[in-house]
């Protein structure tokens, strides 16, 4: 009977025990951050900035006209209804943001838009010390600044291995979102070598750690207390933290701060082409089984990519042994070659594939531009659903057409408007062929194949792309 009991009562504790101990080990599993952030919060900064800006004091709803010097009333709408100076005055325009320290003589990394056109910038330690800080260098494509303040025996990050960072591990944000000073958030690396529109050198590492306004410049910690990035945007549609946000790898920061140093400035490397992703309508088109690789939708004039024999509509499939499954993988790498050295380049050009040697050259901050003209003659190709014409002049040099084409007036429903093609655009190559002018464009049109995908390429205003064109069979 006793032995009964006491089973009868163990049976009853089994579940009560069993939710302990799983609570318990769900505890033990999850993180501690309490002395990584003792840790590392003495090396965070707070970072403010003035700068001088103009503003209209404002203007009366009416315009006052000029009166003669003894007309009544003249003094009382001098003094209350004439702007001074044309109506601008001149106010101070403040930011925040956050930095870290990364040598005990005073050098501090954060973001260049944060300090980016400031008069003055401060900044506070965590002991609540502020000291003015000069700005050593900036690179607006990382979008890092070296800053230097007249401090000594300072608190230092340790700095980690970017390229080690897992996707999946967990990190952490301390920062001055909102000008809340060393504010702690953390989350885990949602992707790596995220390209983000217009950031084509950054190869982002992305987190769902908390960012917002003022945390920029600030540090992304390891679990080992090692900073391996820097946070630097966030994705949103409301200007608050929406579960994205985007740091700057380590590797390339430290490299930008060492260049800086030592030269004054940072070298990239160049290229020379513009190129866009191969969509899998892209990849049946151009005869390959599986979307890869950067297509070539331009190359420069006079450029590394020229000289090497690059072409139109060559599809970039590896650089120095690299693959490049997207075309997003390829800037960064190109960014961080050696100027003036060799490089092997494998590409796939009309089906087969070729390897090309390039001389990789060093990023311009602007790029040389070609004008041409053309005449105007018009057809119709009701194959296409297009109404097509010679190109303008006007509209070859504001699009900054090298080679001929035909400039699209109307675009109807049909194949041409189901690959994308609008009114307004310039086509200047159809199945890997240039267009001369439209009678030439009439002529290519009458030879496509059907119920096959066609490589088409057309100039607009922010840039070539390469639409996949397909004429279905009868």
């Amino acid at each position: 009977m006793l032995h009964r009991n006491i089973f009868t009562r163990l049976f009853f504790l089994l579940p009560l025990i069993t939710v302990v101990v799983s609570q318990t080990a769900l505890a033990q599993s999850l993180p501690d951050f309490t002395e990584l952030v003792e840790e590392a919060s003495p090396a965070i900064v707070n970072i403010s900035t003035t700068q001088k800006t103009k503003r209209s004091n404002g203007h009366p709803p009416f315009n006052i006209p000029d009166m003669p010097e003894n007309a009544p009333f003249k003094d009382f709408f001098d003094k209350f209804f004439r702007p001074e100076e044309d109506g601008i005055e001149e106010h101070d325009a403040r930011s925040l943001g956050s930095g870290f320290i990364i040598s005990d003589d005073g050098y501090v990394i954060t973001n260049n838009h944060v300090v980016k056109d400031a008069d003055e910038i401060i900044v506070r330690l965590s002991d609540r010390r502020e000291f003015k800080a000069e700005i050593i260098g900036t690179d607006h494509y990382s979008d890092i600044a070296l800053l230097k303040i007249d401090a000594g025996d300072l608190p230092v990050v340790r700095i980690g291995d970017s390229n080690k960072l897992k996707v999946g591990e967990w990190v952490l944000a301390i920062g001055s979102p909102f000008g809340f000073e060393h504010t702690v958030t953390a989350g885990i690396v949602s992707a790596k070598g995220r390209s983000l529109p217009r950031e084509n050198y950054v190869p982002f590492i992305q987190t769902d750690v908390a960012i917002n306004p003022g945390n920029s410049g600030g540090p992304l910690f390891n679990m080992d207390g090692e900073v391996v990035g820097v946070n630097s945007q966030i994705y949103s549609r409301t200007g608050g933290f929406m579960g994205l946000s985007f740091a700057v790898p380590m590797s390339m920061a430290m490299d930008v701060v060492d260049q800086i140093r030592k030269k004054g400035h940072v070298t990239r490397g160049w290229l020379g082409v513009l190129i866009q992703d191969v969509t899998r309508e892209l990849a049946e088109s151009f005869g390959m089984k599986h979307p890869k690789g950067a297509l070539v939708a331009k190359v420069i004039d006079d450029s590394p990519a020229e000289k090497a024999g690059f072409k139109t509509g060559d599809i970039i499939l590896s650089f120095d042994g690299k693959s490049i499954p997207r075309s997003s993988d390829l800037p960064p790498l190109v960014g961080r070659s050696e100027v003036n050295k060799p490089y092997s380049v494998k590409i796939l050009r009309n089906g087969k594939y070729k390897t090309l040697t390039v001389k990789i050259g060093e990023l311009p901050e602007e790029e040389d531009t070609v004008v041409a003209s053309s005449k105007s003659k018009e057809s119709r190709e009701s194959i296409l659903g297009l109404m097509v014409s010679d190109i303008p002049a006007e509209v070859a040099k504001e699009l900054d057409i090298e080679k001929s084409g035909v400039f699209v007036q109307q675009a109807e429903k049909g194949p041409a408007a189901q690959a994308g093609v609008r009114r307004g655009d310039v086509i200047v190559m159809i199945n890997n062929i240039d267009i001369k002018d439209a009678s030439h464009f009439k002529k290519l049109v009458k030879d496509l194949p059907e119920g096959k995908s066609i490589p088409m390429l057309v100039q607009r205003r922010n840039g070539p792309i390469f639409l996949a064109l397909k004429i279905e069979k009868d």
